[in-house]
C-alpha cells in the first residue's frame, strides 16, 4: 500500500506545532529556573521541525489539520500543567510524548522509500525527539510521583491527537 504522504505531512506538522506549544507552556511556568535552558533547547529544535514541515506543507499543497486551534490551547495547557506539577512532571510529559512520537516516526520511516526529502526530514526529527526523551529521563522524569499513570494518560492523549490530525 502506498503511504499517504499528505496525511504524514499534515500529522507531523500538527505534532510539531503541538510540541512547540507544550514547551511554550513549560517555559511560561518554569522560566528563570535551572531547567529553563534545557527546555529552551528542546523548544528551539521543535520550532525548526515545525518550520520544516510548514514549508513542506506549502510545497506540496497540503492542508493543515482543522484541529490546529485545539492543539494551540491543548499543547500549552499540557505544558503549563505538567510544569505546575514540577520539573520532574515536565520531564515526564516529554518522555511520554516522545515515546509515542518515536513509534509514530518509526512507522512512517518504515513506509517511505529511501532518499526522499520527507524521509530525510523525518529521520532528523526522529533522532532529535529520541534525544529529548533521553535528556528528560536523565533529568529525573521517572522520579515524578505518579509517573506511570501520568505518562499513560499523556501517551493516550498523544495517540488520540495523532489519530485525529491524520484525518481532520
Amino acid at each position: 500500500m502506498k503511504p499517504d504522504i499528505h496525511a504524514m505531512i499534515r500529522v507531523n506538522h500538527a505534532g510539531e506545532y503541538g510540541a512547540t506549544r507544550i514547551y511554550a507552556g513549560q517555559l511560561a511556568v518554569l522560566k528563570n529556573r535551572g531547567i529553563t535552558p534545557l527546555i529552551q533547547h528542546m523548544a528551539d529544535q521543535e520550532k525548526k521541525h515545525f518550520e520544516a514541515f510548514d514549508a513542506l506543507m506549502r510545497e506540496n499543497r497540503v492542508r493543515p489539520t482543522l484541529l490546529s486551534p485545539l492543539w494551540h490551547i491543548a499543547g500549552f495547557a499540557l505544558g503549563a500543567g505538567s510544569a505546575l506539577l514540577g520539573k520532574r512532571a515536565a520531564m515526564a510529559c516529554t518522555v511520554a510524548v516522545e515515546s509515542v512520537i518515536d513509534e509514530h516516526y518509526q512507522d512512517q520511516l518504515d513506509q517511505l522509500e529511501d532518499n526522499t526529502p520527507l524521509k530525510t526530514l523525518i529521520e532528523t526529527c526522529h533522532q532529535e525527539e529520541l534525544e529529548h526523551r533521553h535528556t528528560s529521563l536523565e533529568n529525573d522524569a521517572e522520579k515524578m510521583k505518579g509517573y506511570k499513570p501520568f505518562t499513560t494518560a499523556v501517551k493516550a492523549a498523544s495517540k488520540l491527537a495523532i489519530f485525529l490530525s491524520k484525518r481532520i
